[in-house]
């Protein structure tokens, strides 16, 4: 009888431990998801003051635009890095800024011809493609540990150790979800 009961425990514990690991493990994924976005939006970050700069020669009486897309980075930038939740509401105004932005650099043939200009665009489809991926790649971590968060018998362990559910990264408005629409055709 006492082997049993000791056979039954030792299981028990053995399943604790796996269940306990397993969400470790999703944790860690999600935590190194959410660095990853968050070195994309830092380098978005450090390319907007110079779209600003460059597009402010050229087009200096579109002063709203430009003054918005300073103010929402700065903004995003003063987040907590934690606060997924408002990190993805502040950069979802910012793409939209930014995406304002570059429809305000379409009325200026020169600017569009700009190397330095063309450069930056270039640069900005390149991190939003990324942070693209690394938003669905955070999602998809947070979708696992809130899985394993929500199951039954895993839910018990969560619970028992603190892990809790991860918010997803996601955009509040429709207008948000749009990408900035960045052409690098032929300069007219």
């Amino acid at each position: 009888m006492l082997t049993i009961l000791l056979v039954i425990l030792a299981v028990v514990v053995i399943f604790v431990i796996v269940l306990f690991n397993r969400l470790v493990r999703t944790r860690q994924m999600a935590n190194e998801a959410w660095s990853g976005i968050d070195v994309q939006l830092k380098r978005r970050a450090e390319l907007v003051p110079n779209l600003v700069e460059t597009v402010k020669g050229y087009a200096a009486h579109e002063r709203g635009v430009l003054d918005d897309v300073t103010r929402l980075r700065g903004q995003a930038s003063a987040l907590p890095r934690d606060d997924i939740a408002a990190r993805a509401q502040a950069e979802g105004a910012l793409s939209a800024a930014l995406g304002k932005l570059m429809a305000v650099a379409e009325s200026y043939p020169d600017l569009k011809a700009s190397a330095n200009f063309l450069d930056l665009q270039q640069q900005l489809s390149t991190l939003e493609n990324e942070l693209q991926m690394a938003r669905r790649y955070y999602n998809g971590a947070a979708r696992n540990q809130n899985v394993l968060v929500q199951s039954f018998p895993s839910n018990i362990v969560a619970g028992l150790f603190g892990f809790a559910e991860r918010p997803f990264f996601e955009l509040s408005s429709e207008s948000e979800r749009a990408v900035p629409q960045v052409s690098l055709g032929t300069p007219s």
